[in-house]
């Protein structure tokens, strides 16, 4: 499977082709020049041959990596072109008698919400109650002529949630999401994975205060994820060419169901170890 990052080199953006080099490794890059990333997708179709051909590869050593820096998947020039939200409830060991045939859609914030690990994540000052879900990410673009938003591949994070404000009022979702989020840099660009298992760890003060597994994947959801993506995007007011849009398709409890009570400062560690992803971020309460 093809794996993207973008990367920032000074003011030019650059592109590579593999997961995020582990460090001591060298970085190579092929320059985008004026192109987008989501624009070259559609016409190479994936192939690497086709996404480099004509574009000069420049090798950083592992100390001069330290000028790139990551981009969230196919991250479009302007914050405002990008598009963060995502899946309610969609998995197996959350749903009940009551569950809706189209889980919950909620809008997150723009592309600004988007933070790579090593990155505080921000809640509101006033939150109530904070929780991680390790999850999948689905990455869309509008098409350049419809504006309907194609599948482009998908990558992790974390949907950081107030979940106590959902808990408090049911209808308070949306304010309950509008909180950062983690995402990893690598875009796959084959189809969603079946099964992801991995594990989460969380610090306070340097030492371990909790940690638990989790199960995510098309086979823990309780919907057909092509059936209820399709009907998200079947709506015009989301159709936009050249939008990327950055969909979050729910996740297995999480350690508010564990029992621990999320702080400012506390340190979590999203460990997909399954495939070969993590994601470490600080939780930061702030002002709005």
């Amino acid at each position: 499977m093809t794996v993207l990052s973008t990367y920032a080199v000074g003011t030019e953006r650059y592109f590579g082709l593999g997961p995020v080099p582990q460090p001591g490794v060298e970085l190579l890059l092929h320059p985008l020049g004026t192109d987008e990333l989501a624009d070259l997708l559609p016409e190479s179709g994936g192939d690497p041959d086709a996404l480099t051909a004509g574009r000069k590869r420049i090798e950083l050593t592992p100390e001069d990596r330290r000028q790139a820096r990551p981009l969230p998947p196919l991250f479009p020039e302007h914050v405002g072109d990008a598009l963060v939200s995502g899946f309610m409830m969609t998995h197996n060991v959350k749903v009940d008698a009551a569950t809706p045939d189209q889980p919950t859609w909620f809008f997150k914030g723009l592309g600004d919400r988007l933070k790579l690990s090593g990155e505080p994540l921000a809640v509101p000052g006033d939150a109530v109650a904070v929780c991680e879900e390790a999850e999948i990410v689905l990455v869309y673009v509008g098409d350049a002529t419809t504006g309907r938003p194609r599948y482009a591949g998908h990558t992790f994070g974390n949907d950081l949630t107030d979940i106590g404000r959902f808990k408090q009022h049911n209808g308070h979702l949306s304010y309950a999401k509008l909180c950062d989020a983690a995402i990893s840099p690598s875009l796959h660009l084959g189809p969603p994975p079946t099964a992801v298992t991995g594990r989460t760890t969380i610090e306070r003060d340097g030492s371990l205060a909790w940690e638990g597994s989790f199960t995510t994947g098309t086979d823990a959801l309780h919907y057909d994820l092509d059936a209820i993506t399709e009907t998200l995007f079947s709506y015009t007011s989301l159709h936009h060419p050249g939008r990327v849009h950055y969909v979050y398709i729910g996740a297995d409890r999480s350690s508010f169901h564990g029992g621990h009570t999320m702080t400012h400062g506390d340190r979590i560690t999203l460990d997909f170890q399954s495939h070969a992803v993590q994601l470490t971020n600080s939780v930061t309460w702030t002002g709005r």
